[in-house]
């Protein structure tokens, strides 16, 4: 080797070791610890008390041109801070919430990376310092073992391309992570049984114009990859009944951006045990803060007509979609103290994806006059297509007739161009003082906290999954692994309430006549343990003014709440859930298809409502007692299989 070579080598090794660097932090109870390696990949680690959860995980943008934020990148400089503070949440599972954290900042020439520590878990996101195209993000998840994974998988299988498009709902995988079908997408949030009993929960937040994420293991080891759907080029209407965007082609690159962006966090929720997941709200914090005023913003239950196949009895009239059922289920609200009605899909003319074009049936301005009477408002529901194309047009329409929101249903994409119309329709429909409900979309990914009158989002396997299950499908099991993987990203509109319940032997699909799983006192702790600021009551007002005493119990219970705790729980076995609302305490609680007894530490002690399961409640899933007592600091309640129960205290 010529001297000149040897002396370009040793200057070029030289400059690679200056380049290598490494950082730590650690979050305020010094309980996680990260480490930031830059070398010729730019990796992070996570440990809790010295144990790794995470081994040397990639991170990097790659542009379009070649670029790469990531490894080889020189940091100019290094800015360490600290947060702690406590801010208000509307229409969160608690008033205020306590945001503290320690944070790193490495910045480069075009982009800063910034990590935050948090005592439940630890967040890291790009911000870019001008406009770029991002072909590829690496997202990694290196875990140190071939740990467990409730797995959500995309429904139905094919190309990622034909896994890009879904209803992000369905039932969870328990497996190892080595067994992943490689084939195969996962949507957020992923929970990861780690060691010693402690929960790892994967999710994003501050998603706003960026596409989301998935998981994948192609590799079939232990380190699972984010997968970002590319950016639609052309959509074409078509689908359910002409509603939906279907993508036919997608640019080279997941995401254009228009200038600086902070783009979303990446989230690892850390938690001793399983019930610290349930009541975590790690994904509401680091969202972006609201800006003005939601205080016209009203939660509350609704009185849903899709799910009962508008079917009421003992009236004198046709049921259906038209006025006098309508009218039927506003005086049924009025009396029970629901705050709002919705039709459902068919008030417009079907296939027109027009949301000017009424049917005939029914006269709108009359109805939403005639609930306003009653102390009721009216919610309508919207394909995505139509509601995009005439958005501000729609929105100030009806807000003039007095529509107080809209459920927004079948977006069945994250791309880019998908998230974006999230944020423009929730930013349309504030204006006009409207809430939102988005169904057929994917997870809450922080949007509930910078639009408070984004009250809820589906992308839940929820009740509506049981008017055409099959014989062996299982709700009940899915219902106790919830709480722990898809709520804590934020709400989700399940639609309980069913007063046909029935047990794990005599359940069947009616399409028209829907049933639950499980007890009925399973459907009425649902209300509890489930978060859901915006509420559906799925059954019939029929059914419901034939069951007084439960009707009333559900009606009587927040939306929101003052505080949340879980007080107790295992993924896939039972959850017990305490929330308060000024002075009264509600306390749910859900088990499997096991029987148990199950022992709670009560807030405080005084006199109770308790709805229990009935003595017989294995075979007749309707049983139930209520029972007015004074309760001291522990309560000891025996579940039947797919039961539950609820106190009021």
């Amino acid at each position: 080797m010529n001297k000149k070579l040897l002396l370009t080598s040793t200057l070029f090794l030289f400059s690679l070791a200056a380049l290598a660097q490494s950082y730590t932090l650690s979050s305020p109870d010094g309980s996680l610890q990260l480490r930031i390696d830059v070398d010729a990949d730019l990796s992070w680690s996570l440990l809790k008390n010295g144990t790794p959860l995470l081994g040397p995980s990639e991170i990097a943008l790659v542009l379009d041109d070649g670029t790469v934020y990531g490894g080889n990148t020189r940091i100019r400089k290094v800015f360490r801070s600290s947060c702690d503070r406590i801010f208000d949440a509307p229409f969160h599972k608690r008033s205020s919430v306590r945001d503290h954290y320690n944070e790193l900042e490495l910045r480069a020439r075009d982009f800063s990376l910034v990590f935050r520590a948090y005592d439940d878990g630890a967040a890291y996101r790009f911000v870019t310092r001008k406009a770029v195209r991002v072909s590829e993000e690496k997202a990694e998840f290196h875990f140190t073992e071939d740990f467990t994974a409730w797995v959500p998988y995309v429904r139905g299988k094919g190309s990622f391309e034909e896994q890009f498009f879904n209803s992000f709902e369905n039932l969870y995988a328990h497996i190892p992570l080595s067994r992943w079908d490689p084939a195969r997408l996962a949507f957020l949030p992923v929970t990861v049984d780690g060691p010693d009993g402690v929960k790892l929960c994967i999710s994003e937040s501050d998603l706003r114009n960026y596409p989301g994420m998935y998981l994948n293991n192609a590799e079939a080891g232990t380190t699972l990859k984010g997968v970002f759907a590319p950016y639609p080029k052309d959509i074409e209407q078509g689908g359910h009944n002409m509603l939906q965007g279907l993508v036919k082609s997608r640019e080279p690159f997941i995401y254009r951006g228009e200038g600086a962006e902070a783009l979303p966090w990446r989230v690892v929720i850390v938690s001793s045990e399983a019930k610290n997941l349930a009541d975590n709200d790690l994904v509401y914090r680091l969202g972006k803060a609201p800006e003005g005023d939601f205080s016209w913003v009203q939660p509350g239950k609704v009185a849903w007509d899709w799910w009962n196949a508008w079917n009421i009895f003992g009236v004198d009239f046709k049921a259906g979609i038209n006025n006098e059922t309508y009218m039927y289920y506003i005086d049924f609200a009025a009396a029970s103290g629901i705050e709002y009605v919705i039709l459902d899909e068919g008030w417009a003319v079907n296939l027109k994806a027009d949301l000017f074009q009424v049917v005939p049936e029914l006269d709108l301005p009359m109805l939403s006059a005639y609930a306003e009477s009653k102390g009721v408002r009216l919610v309508l529901w919207a394909g995505y297509w139509a509601f995009e194309k005439d958005m501000e047009a729609v929105c100030r329409h009806y807000a003039d007739m007095g529509i107080a929101g809209w459920k927004i249903d079948f977006l069945d994409r994250d791309d880019q161009a998908m998230v974006a119309f999230c944020e423009k329709a929730a930013a349309t429909a504030a204006r006009y003082h409207q809430f939102i409900d988005f169904h057929g979309t994917s997870k809450p990914a922080g949007l509930t906290r910078t639009w408070p009158n984004v009250l809820n989002y589906e992308a839940v396997n929820g009740l509506e999954q049981l008017k055409w299950a099959k014989k062996d499908y299982d709700q009940v099991t899915y219902d106790v692994i919830l709480p722990f993987t898809r709520l804590v990203a934020g709400p989700a509109d399940y639609t309980q309430g069913a007063m046909r319940n029935a047990t794990k032997k005599n359940f069947k699909a009616v399409y028209s006549e829907g049933m639950s799983q499980g007890t009925r006192c399973r459907q009425l702790a649902e209300y509890v343990v489930f978060d859901a600021p915006f509420t559906m009551l799925c059954d019939s007002p029929s059914n419901y003014l034939n069951e007084p005493e439960c009707t009333a119990f559900i009606t009587s219970i927040p939306t929101v709440w003052d505080e949340t705790v879980c007080l107790d729980g295992e993924i896939g076995q039972y959850v017990v859930m305490a929330r308060r609302s000024g002075d009264t305490w509600y306390i749910g609680a859900l088990t499997n298809w096991e029987e148990r007894d199950i022992t709670v530490q009560l807030p405080r002690s005084g006199p109770a409502i308790l709805f229990r399961d009935g003595v017989n409640a294995d075979r007749a899933a309707r049983d139930y007692s209520r029972e007015e007592c004074v309760v001291r600091d522990s309560l000891t309640v025996h579940l039947a299989p797919g039961g539950g129960f609820v106190l009021q205290l």
